[in-house]
């Protein structure tokens, strides 16, 4: 390369101006565009696309997003990819210490593929493109090219490669034109610049809350605690220190600090007072805690718990100061009974306390207990003399001396002769877990609104709105239709109907969860999330401005590489127990695999968008020092990624969680997880012998297992229904005393596919399907039902079931599974 004079110097300067980007067209198949790709029409038209799983990745291992400031130099990733302002004055800079070298011909000829190669650690695939995924191999130097445009670039811009890059491997192969595009190609095609620019798989909704066929939005989780007996409360006390407070049913409070460690002693421990058992599914406990809107500046907090006082069992909610000597622990001593509400059964208990962003505590109680709210004429929820079955409204402020609390004067009964004051609406019958909006960031659109799960009794399960003086219509209503219907016919009713309801189908105990309104994740800005205690499903709600109707979507694990990144997982235990905020705004859930107040298989789980994140440092915060009097508790996670193998073909190690047969996200990617599962899971599962005593005496059995019926055991298994007549797949039938038939379930998981898909000699179980996917058997009698497998039985006989020939299901709800030999499947 010759050195450029003075004369070409100031000849392409116009060419190139301070924002090169600007004005450097892009060489794509000997034509020119525009380098911005987000608004190009791209050349490569004829591209064979190949079927690609959507995994958008930073060099720093995290989801692409969209820059605060505009960018200057790499405009074409402006809207939306992986670099800062910052780091696009850093490129732009490194641009010009290249082209300084350069004469007139490299100007002309080679500033833009300059401009191009820097810019795609900007791209939202930028860790492929340098392939940064793999931990085992160094991060490249140029990015991942495809050949022929390895080749245009080799042939005319290859005395660009030593300011390009250092590596001593490109140093040895820049010579050679086929050589270098060897080593400079991807592994994964896909990812290839420039093509991957003109794959719409890649590239269509970019950005954008992924979503499989179905609509089940893709989300990941991170694991933040574990080892916690029925985590069913975790607050923060919004006092600038982003600790944690997470409460177990058992009556203990522990404190957790933003890098996750644990306090070794409790922040409050009334195990003593509390009422609870062991018993799977007892209601009763500690239910809830709130901290005080100022409790920075009055260390006061709240809490809810089932006692027994005497031979009655009663719903306790009191008051407690934090010690004035540890910041950390909580003044046993200065517990004061703000209210007792005598409960009339062990179950429906409510629990949830909040303080609204009128500064008043919000109590929400349950309908008494048993079933149908069979409590006086009408039921304790239509009963404003009763204090249950009823959202409470009352004020705490100002009580150190006088009433321990008072009246707000707007309460809508406070005139109503005969109604409590307290309450601020009623017809509830177990609302489980409610949240306050936070509203929106910029425009604090929904601020204030209070959202609760209220757990129905024989068919749905709704979400409901709080608003002051409404009825929430139970009994006489259950979601939109008509529990008792006398009641339902009675003109005075003027009920609220909940904003949405969805059947026993889909699960059998709402909780309640959040509107999102963190920094970390924008997509997810005012969806409220929930989730349902017995299905396991992860569940959506958005609000359509225009219609004011609330849109659902599942929320699903992520399939394939979508939680492909350091610390995420895309699993999680069955039963969900509860949703928090941290001080932050960001979004958790809570959930145990053993539902009993003494089992320490809780998990907390922080959700996560992997699609699109917030940009770097602006969700920076600085929390408050801590002065911890206790030891620490290391955090160590327990989870791990399942579907994915690492980088150097070593297979993840089998965890204790699992994704259910719900989760569609993992259709392709579920790996075989060991029967490393000893916890229950009501689920439905089928199997038929193992595939290794399958394989012994082969030859005989291939011989005779068409021929010889006789020979077919009680409890075998076979698939069936595929259209395509596919092994692997099917409606699960079983073999049981001489007939064929098949199994039934509305609430059929992945626990029971893996138990069938083991059984019929397959490594992997990749979905469980229900509501007669591969067909409806209606030749055929329905042999079992609620069937509910550990994973680790050798046939579905051995699983938890209602017994061969009970059932109370139809064949609608026929169960089937997909099962594979590798981690991946192929739909056609």
């Amino acid at each position: 390369m010759s050195a450029k004079s003075t004369q070409e110097a100031a000849f392409v300067k116009p060419f190139f101006p301070r924002y090169p980007a600007h004005a450097i067209m892009q060489r794509c198949c000997g034509k020119v565009i525009s380098l911005p790709w987000f608004s190009s029409i791209l050349c490569f038209l004829t591209l064979n696309l190949t079927s690609v799983m959507l995994h958008p990745q930073c060099l720093d291992f995290k989801p692409p997003f969209r820059p605060q400031r505009e960018l200057e130099f790499c405009v074409m990733y402006k809207e939306f990819g992986c670099c800062d302002y910052q780091k696009d004055q850093e490129l732009m800079a490194k641009y010009y210490r290249i082209v300084d070298n350069f004469d007139y011909y490299g100007y002309a000829n080679c500033a833009g593929f300059v401009l191009e190669l820097l810019c795609q650690e900007c791209s939202p695939y930028s860790a492929h493109l340098f392939d940064a995924e793999d931990p085992s191999t160094p991060v490249r130097t140029i990015p991942g090219l495809c050949s022929d445009y390895c080749f245009q670039f080799w042939k005319k811009c290859h005395f660009t490669i030593p300011f390009l890059s250092g590596d001593p491997n490109i140093a040895k192969v820049k010579g050679n034109q086929t050589r270098l595009c060897d080593y400079l190609e991807l592994h994964d095609k896909d990812y290839c610049y420039p093509h991957l620019l003109s794959n719409q798989q890649l590239t269509q909704n970019l950005g954008r809350v992924q979503s499989n066929s179905d609509g089940c939005l893709q989300l990941c989780l991170e694991e933040v605690a574990n080892g916690l007996r029925n985590p069913l409360a975790m607050v923060h006390a919004n006092d600038g220190t982003h600790r944690f407070f997470v409460a177990e049913q058992v009556g203990l409070v522990w404190t957790y600090l933003p890098d996750k460690s644990k306090l070794e002693r409790p922040f409050l421990n009334i195990t003593q007072a509390v009422l609870t058992s062991s018993w799977e599914g007892d209601e009763r406990g500690f239910l809830g805690l709130a901290f005080h809107p100022k409790y920075k500046y009055n260390g006061k907090l709240y809490v809810y718990y089932s006692v027994e006082v005497g031979f009655d069992e009663r719903i306790r909610i009191s008051e407690f100061h934090v010690s004035a000597n540890d910041m950390n622990q909580v003044d046993h001593t200065s517990e004061r009974v703000i209210l007792e509400i005598d409960e009339p059964a062990s179950n429906h208990n409510g629990g949830q306390l909040l303080f609204g962003d009128d500064g008043y505590l919000y109590i929400f109680t349950g309908d008494g207990g048993m079933a149908g709210d069979p409590f006086g004429q009408y039921g304790n929820a239509q009963n404003k003399s009763a204090l249950l079955g009823k959202v409470l409204r009352i004020d705490v402020d100002d009580n150190e001396r006088g009433p321990l609390y008072r009246i707000p004067p707007d309460n809508p009964f406070i005139h109503e002769q005969g109604a409590r004051p307290e309450i601020y609406a009623y017809g509830v019958r177990n609302m489980w877990r409610c949240s306050v909006d936070r509203g929106d960031p910029w425009t604090k659109d929904g601020k204030g609104r209070i959202f609760c799960g209220d757990v129905g009794q024989n068919k749905f399960e709704e979400i409901d709105i709080i608003e002051k003086g409404r009825n929430y219509g139970w009994r006489a209503k259950e979601g939109f239709s008509c529990y008792d219907k006398k009641l339902c016919a009675n003109s005075s009713l003027d009920d609220v109907l909940p904003v949405y309801a969805y059947p026993h189908k889909m699960g059998k105990s709402v909780t309640g969860g959040y509107v999102y309104r963190g920094c970390e994740y924008p997509n997810l800005n005012g969806i409220y999330i929930f989730g349902d205690f017995m299905s396991g499903r992860l569940m959506s709600l958005q609000e359509d401005k225009n219609t004011g109707r609330w849109n659902y979507n599942e929320i699903c694990m992520g399939m394939g590489l979508t939680c492909a990144f350091p610390g995420l997982i895309n699993n999680y235990h069955q039963y969900i127990i509860s949703f928090a905020e941290d001080e932050s705004g960001e979004l958790y859930f809570m959930s145990t695999g053993i539902p009993s107040a003494t089992s320490p298989s809780g998990v907390i789980y922080k959700v996560v968008d992997p699609s699109r994140r917030a940009p770097p440092r602006k969700c920076h915060f600085d929390p408050f020092p801590v002065r911890v009097r206790s030891n620490l508790i290391k955090f160590v996670p327990q989870e791990t990624l399942v579907g994915i193998d690492p980088p150097n073909g070593n297979k993840i190690a089998p965890q204790p969680t699992e994704s259910y047969d719900w989760l569609e996200e993992l259709l392709s990617n579920l790996a075989d997880l060991g029967p490393s599962l000893t916890t229950p899971v009501p689920t439905t599962g089928s199997s038929k012998p193992p595939r290794n005593s399958r394989r012994k005496n082969r030859r005989k059995n291939n011989k005779s297992k068409v021929e010889s019926a006789p020979e077919i055991q009680t409890g075998a298994l076979r698939l069936v229904g595929d259209e395509h007549g596919r092994s692997d797949r099917g409606r699960v039938e079983i073999y049981i005393s001489g007939e064929w038939g098949t199994v039934c379930d509305d609430l059929w998981t992945f626990m029971n596919a893996r138990v069938v898909c083991r059984q019929l000699g397959f490594q992997y179980a990749l979905k469980a399907t229900k509501n007669s996917e591969f067909g409806e058997g209606k030749d055929l009698r329905i042999l079992l039902d609620d069937v509910q497998c550990e994973g680790t039985e050798s046939n579905l006989l051995d699983c938890r079931h209602a017994g061969m020939g009970t059932h109370n299901c139809a064949h609608y709800e026929d169960a089937g599974v997909i099962c594979s030999n590798s981690t991946y499947i192929v739909e056609v």
